[in-house]
């Protein structure tokens, strides 16, 4: 299972390094043929015809947000090892994706194998990665551990590389999971300007 796992590691490089070169080190695109901009139907006309999940949440603290959730029920999304893809969208224009990486029964010492490499194909394609945060968390026999990476190519566009583990002291067992995240935070302020408008 964990062999099938690595492979989708050199897909997910290999896509980066293709949008990168097509789109320039200055411009930073979402992933799957998205744009900024594009409407929740996109993404949930797309997960209809390979039959996934959707989950939409409406949070009531943010007006006119709206985060769509794609996932399948078991394994990965279709011809890739992401395991989640999440957008956020302001008056139904989409300005952050978030692609999720965790795979049940993989071991934290993989995932953060599979991290790192990321991380590096990341700086070969986007240039170097500022570390945002390096933590590590012990509280009630659990231990976290945290650490994150950024680049901004172009002043309010975002590339985010987060890594997260949990460690049981008692049960002697960890998980790791980690995401990576495109934000247009330009474009955010500008729709949450238009909100704000009479």
């Amino acid at each position: 299972m964990h062999s099938g796992f690595c492979r989708w590691t050199w897909r997910v490089l290999l896509m980066l390094l293709v949008a990168g070169q097509a789109a320039g080190q200055a411009i930073l695109a979402p992933p799957f043929g998205l744009h900024w901009g594009d409407s929740p139907e996109k993404l949930m006309a797309w997960a209809s015809r390979q039959t996934l999940d959707v989950t939409l949440t409406l949070p009531a603290d943010q007006p006119g947000m709206r985060v769509l959730r794609i996932q399948p029920r078991n394994g990965m999304l279709p011809e890739t090892q992401v395991s989640a893809l999440e957008g956020r969208f302001i008056a139904g224009k989409l300005y952050e994706v978030t692609l999720h990486y965790f795979e049940p029964g993989a071991s934290a010492d993989l995932m953060e194998t599979l991290f790192d490499a990321l991380r590096k194909q990341v700086i070969l394609t986007h240039g170097p990665l500022l570390t945002n945060q390096q933590q590590r968390l012990v509280e009630d026999q659990f231990v976290t551990r945290t650490q994150s990476f950024h680049r901004e190519p172009v002043k309010g566009l975002f590339l985010l590389l987060a890594f997260s583990e949990i460690e049981d002291l008692l049960r002697k067992s960890k998980e790791a999971r980690f995401s990576l995240i495109y934000r247009n935070d330009n474009y955010r302020k500008e729709l949450l300007e238009d909100l704000e408008k009479p």
